[in-house]
């Protein structure tokens, strides 16, 4: 089957490789004008008929590693073959004033937020809800990027110029103990499959560590979050891998963040750390498979490379490490690869995790919250 992926980045070179074994074959279409899969057939879309045409001549199936594409396309190539996950699904998640909403109807709990169009409605947001609160753009935001932190609201006309949108939800602080994210897979026929949760660390929105299983985590908070990701998927009948991020609080509960309708950075563990992969179980779901085992096969962590990578012999001369690069070119606040390590105990994980950290330029030291409490 040759399988279409709208974007060309690192994601879907992830996704090419773990579909090869099943003698998938895949094509790229970007829609950045800088593709950097290095892999498979890359078409640069420039919005001219032929080229979709062509496109859509090649592929049996479409999925997309990047949401921020027009829905306009997606709805287009819908017209001609089967999208996984629909076009709804990446139209909502686009948009987080659509996002919040469908969270209320499911009942999934976040932060208290509002949305405001001006400055002085930002200024007034932010004393209603009490600083800190964190202001972002309703759209395009990822990565840190299109976010401002308020610590007065005396700071909103600043923070309104800054981000540079004509609309933007602002939302009250949470005192969290750790930020963790919940992935999972649904199949064309509604099975579902559940990953580990893993606690994730950002550097200035940058994704730097994410690490699953938790050895301190309580089985019901785990089954809640299972129910909130699955009621998401049900109402968006939804097909192939999503993710939720979340905010643990003190007392055990969560509350949503975000979802991102795709394999995700925080899963990138599942690689090397799980029996199945994440990409190899959306490649599954899309084409109708049965999906494979989600279980981990002992901990791991994942460790980002940003801006600059470090020397890979001494990476890969840590234990049971692993090294993916994304053969892009160095430049500051870049994904350039990851590495996963694994290890029997968590006590030897975090070791190994802090060894490899050492041997990346600017990599910040990983602090995970179930040290502290000596797990």
């Amino acid at each position: 089957m040759n399988i279409g992926v709208l974007g060309a980045g690192q994601l879907g070179r992830m996704l090419a490789l773990s579909g090869y074994p099943l003698a998938n074959r895949f094509t790229f279409l970007d829609t950045t004008g800088h593709p950097s899969a290095g892999i498979g057939d890359v078409m640069v879309y420039t919005d001219q008929q032929p080229l979709l045409d062509a496109f859509l001549a090649k592929v049996d199936l479409v999925t997309y590693e990047f949401e921020h594409l027009p829905v306009s396309l997606v709805q287009a190539i819908e017209e001609h073959r089967p999208v996984y996950p629909g076009s709804r699904a990446i139209r909502i998640c686009q948009n987080r004033a659509e996002e919040k909403a469908l969270f209320d109807r499911l009942g999934i709990p976040t932060p208290a937020y509002r949305l405001v169009e001006s400055a002085d409605e930002l200024e007034a947001a932010a004393r209603e809800l009490g600083c800190p609160v964190v202001a972002k753009s309703l759209t395009e935001g990822y990565d840190g990027k299109g976010q401002a932190v308020l610590k007065n609201s005396a700071e909103a006309h600043e923070a309104w110029r800054a981000i540079n949108h004509p609309r933007l939800v602002v939302e009250a602080f949470v005192d969290f103990v750790r930020e963790v994210s919940i992935i999972a897979a649904r199949g064309r026929d509604g099975e579902v499959a559940f990953y580990p949760m893993a606690e994730n660390q950002h550097v200035d929105g940058i994704l730097r560590y994410s690490i699953a299983p938790l050895p301190d985590l309580d089985e019901q908070v785990e089954q809640i979050a299972d129910g909130y990701i699955r009621a998401l998927l049900d109402a968006l009948d939804y097909v192939g891998v999503l993710t939720l991020e979340l905010f643990q609080c003190a007392d055990g509960s969560l509350l949503a963040n975000e979802m991102a309708p795709r394999v995700h950075n925080s899963g990138h563990w599942t690689i090397d750390g799980a029996v199945t992969s994440q990409f190899e179980n959306h490649l599954r779901a899309i084409q109708g498979l049965p999906l494979g085992d989600t279980s981990a096969r002992m901990p791991t962590c994942m460790v980002n490379m940003i801006g600059r990578e470090g020397e890979a012999a001494e990476v890969l001369a840590l234990p049971d490490a692993h090294l993916h690069r994304y053969d892009k070119r160095e430049r500051a606040g870049r994904k350039l690869g990851h590495v996963n390590l694994l290890a029997p105990t968590h006590a030897e994980l975090l070791e190994r995790v802090r060894a490899c950290a050492a041997l990346l330029p600017d990599a910040p030291a990983p602090r995970f919250s179930f040290e502290e409490s000596g797990s």
